[in-house]
């Protein structure tokens, strides 16, 4: 998935996504409010700390396990795209590495892979590739600028995380990705 070892996720991350991740809460407000502006107001406010920028908590470890993942797209990327789409859940699953965690989103249409750098006391930082329709195996990071993903894996509650992907390359200008434990939970 990262071309080389390391435990520094600034060794790795491509200048689009170092960008990405420095402008993320610019571009979290911007889509809430297009999707607000769009008549989305109360499917927003119904998702609470989910999509609000400032929601995190310290401690943004996530353990390893299987969660019920489910995306909330923001603000339209291009005109004739949505303002707002809410996902059902799907399966993810969190385990460990050698040296990282991995991310895994193992179903749908468009399915994120990748891995999570420990950052500071509230955020951790994902770097993966969007693996598309049928495809079996993700692309290597960095590969493909189209296909690369960034985001932060932050704590919301004693059970629940939330990945921010900020100007995803395709649909919108924000991904959010709800994670909380299946019933099999977290290890």
């Amino acid at each position: 998935m990262i071309a080389e070892k390391t435990n520094d996720w600034r060794r790795v991350a491509t200048e689009d996504d170092r960008t990405r991740l420095r402008d993320w809460r610019a571009t979290f407000v911007a889509a809430v409010a297009a999707a607000r502006k769009a008549g989305h107001g109360a499917e927003i406010d119904r998702e609470g700390k989910l999509l609000d920028p400032d929601a995190a908590l310290a401690n943004p470890a996530i353990p390893d396990g299987v969660y019920r993942c489910r995306v909330v797209k923001l603000g339209p990327k291009d005109e004739g795209n949505l303002a707002f789409v809410s996902y059902p859940a799907f399966t993810c699953e969190v385990r460990s590495g050698q040296m990282l965690q991995r991310l895994a989103k193992l179903s749908g249409s468009q399915r994120y892979n990748g891995v999570i750098f420990k950052n500071d006391a509230i955020r951790s930082i994902f770097l993966g590739t969007l693996v598309l329709g049928d495809e079996t195996r993700a692309l290597q990071y960095g590969q493909d600028e189209a296909r690369d993903l960034a985001g932060y894996v932050e704590r919301l509650g004693p059970n629940r995380w939330r990945l921010l992907m900020p100007k995803p390359h395709y649909e919108s200008q924000l991904d959010v990705m709800e994670l909380v434990p299946t019933s099999a939970g977290a290890r």
